[in-house]
């Protein structure tokens, strides 16, 4: 299966919808008052959808198993046709489009089964997905103009030339697959007054600011110590869900110390040092991030 384990869990909703036709309006009829000789077609039927979407991890090889978490069906008759109308919800790492198109395949095939004594000239159609939310694509936040960064890799052994950078670039790989410009990349000691000024002098004509390095507990860990006093305004909620993506992953994340705030309207992070820790703070955030530059005042025209 797809690997999902990056993904944030987030509120998937999906509806499908498929058409049965039938070839004479007895059969509407039949169906209407109840007196198809198998039983009621449509609790039936949608009793099948509802076990379809549970199991359809059993049955698409390629599904993961989910907690589906709400269904509904519903009919709409026009003329000879059944519209079927399927939507599923739950709150995870996936979407549920598959799981809806199944449960509304099941619906039709159900009701087939169901009419054939009485119709044999019943077709099922247009199994198809109508809209789904929830997912990365729900959080885009495009803008008419590039979000300008700047990624400031902090370590003394990198910048002394004793070791490569792997977390720096991996967070502009990130930065470029959001549409995310970075117009510079500086490498720098963990000095607190280099540190503060990179941020004074960026801030300025920049949307974003990213730090790695310097976030840990040693005594030359001095990222969030130079940043906080510059700060104009924290904002918790980031630095949470990035303390929680980690801690998901690497019970040592609790002891990451990022950061996360505003100079002006820019916003500033400072994430780990480590490549994997650098990688999954990105993957906590992003996209959904993007939507600080719609309230940040100073880019709210570009929204």
């Amino acid at each position: 299966m797809v690997d999902i384990t990056h993904k944030t869990t987030t509120l998937r909703k999906a509806t499908a919808s498929a058409r049965v036709k039938v070839s004479k309006p007895e059969t509407i009829e039949a169906l209407q008052q109840n007196t198809v000789p198998k039983g009621n077609v449509f609790e039936m039927a949608k009793t099948a959808g509802l076990f379809a979407v549970k199991n359809t991890h059993t049955v698409i090889p390629d599904c993961h198993p989910l907690p589906v978490e709400f269904t509904s069906v519903d009919y709409e008759i026009e003329d000879l046709y059944i519209n079927i109308i399927f939507t599923v919800k739950t709150v995870y790492k996936t979407g549920v489009e598959v799981e809806a198109m199944h449960g509304a395949s099941v619906v039709a095939l159900t009701m087939y089964d169901m009419l054939k004594p009485i119709d044999k000239q019943i077709e099922i159609q247009n199994i198809r997905l109508l809209h789904k939310q929830g997912g990365k694509s729900s959080y885009q936040n495009n803008f008419a103009v590039p979000i300008r960064a700047s990624v400031i890799v902090c370590s003394d052994s990198v910048s002394a030339g004793k070791k490569e950078d792997r977390a720096g670039q991996v967070i502009m790989e990130r930065l470029k697959q959001h549409d995310i410009e970075v117009v510079n990349y500086d490498i720098i000691p963990d000095e607190v007054e280099q540190i503060r000024e990179k941020a004074v002098k960026y801030a300025s004509d920049h949307q974003l600011i990213i730090y790695t390095g310097g976030t840990g507990l040693s005594d030359r860990d001095v990222t969030p110590e130079a940043l906080e006093s510059i700060l104009e305004r924290r904002i918790p909620g980031i630095e949470e869900a990035i303390r929680n993506y980690g801690q998901d992953r690497m019970p040592y994340s609790m002891l990451s110390r990022s950061v996360a705030g505003t100079l002006g309207d820019c916003l500033i992070l400072a994430l780990p040092g480590s490549t994997n820790g650098a990688k999954e703070s990105m993957d906590a955030v992003f996209p959904h991030i993007k939507h600080v530059f719609k309230v940040l005042k100073g880019y709210s025209h570009n929204g």
